[in-house]
């Protein structure tokens, strides 16, 4: 039991994780129809935002998660307002536009702030571990988990449930009559591009204390969110969810049958064969127009 805990909970802290980053990516290209290649720079904005603001203000990660937020959704808008605004039904362009932002983003910072690791402390109220049932799991993973149901459970709320989400969802099934009742589109967008960039940087916040802050971390990152996003289907929450932790608990327990390479191998493969019979994703949208 306590080994099958174990592993089960290995599973969900990966997918927690997946969770957190591919969830602003699932809202930018469900609701925009736009591949922000982009995305994983925002992460890696996220987590050298909270070393900073832990090295030079003191603050843990909890309480620097509302900055994290400002300033990554801040520059989501300005890249939206700037470049992204202009190339909508040109998906080729936007990804193009996107992943040269990227470059210039990672190279910016490589440049103010060199290429050395950078590691920051979890905070110290979720240190340690707790055994449940023979099992001992590490606290700050067990808040992951919590934190990325709770981030969920909050983006339902505004997308359903909220005067924002109403509009969103009208511009999403017919842009053109939205715009008739008053719906100002452009607007939307951007709001719902800076949410997506915040949402980022929030998921790079709260991986920090598990890996080392590198310019190219987004970059290793946003890859399986990619995956994740796919295999949901597009602009799907629920299937994000259910992507997440399919390949979060596969991750785990082909890392553990074999090794982290054969792991990750086993893991895409698995998920090209579902495209392959099912390429609309696992739980397509099906009011996108």
């Amino acid at each position: 039991m306590d080994f099958a805990l174990n592993q089960f909970f290995a599973g969900l802290s990966i997918a927690s994780i997946l969770l957190l980053i591919a969830l602003g990516l699932a809202i930018i290209y469900g609701t925009m129809g736009v591949i922000n290649l982009a995305h994983g720079e925002f992460v890696m904005i996220g987590a050298y935002s909270a070393w900073f603001l832990q090295t030079s203000m003191g603050l843990n990660i909890l309480l620097s998660l509302p900055l994290v937020f400002l300033v990554v959704a801040l520059m989501g808008l300005a890249i939206e307002r700037g470049v992204v605004r202009w190339l909508y039904h040109r998906p080729l362009d936007t990804i193009l536009a996107t992943w040269g932002i990227g470059i210039v983003i990672e190279q910016l910072v490589r440049l103010i702030l060199g290429s050395t690791s950078r590691y920051v402390e979890g905070p110290s109220m979720l240190g340690g571990n707790v055994e449940i049932a023979g099992a001992t799991l590490s606290i700050y993973r067990l808040f992951l988990i919590v934190f990325s149901l709770m981030v969920v459970l909050g983006t339902w709320y505004l997308m359903r449930r909220t005067e924002f989400g109403m509009k969103l969802r009208a511009v999403i099934q017919n842009k053109e009559i939205s715009e008739c009742y008053g719906i100002r589109s452009e607007n939307v967008y951007a709001v719902t591009f800076a949410f997506g960039a915040g949402l980022a940087g929030i998921a790079g916040a709260l991986v920090t204390p598990l890996i080392s802050v590198t310019p190219g971390m987004g970059t290793y990152l946003v890859v399986d969110a990619f995956l994740v996003v796919i295999l949901g289907g597009v602009g799907s929450l629920l299937g994000t969810v259910v992507a997440s932790g399919l390949v979060g608990e596969a991750t785990a327990l082909f890392s553990f049958l074999f090794n982290d390479t054969i792991g990750r191998v086993a893991v895409l493969m698995a998920i090209i064969i579902i495209i392959r019979f099912r390429p609309q994703g696992l739980f397509p949208d099906k009011v996108r127009r």
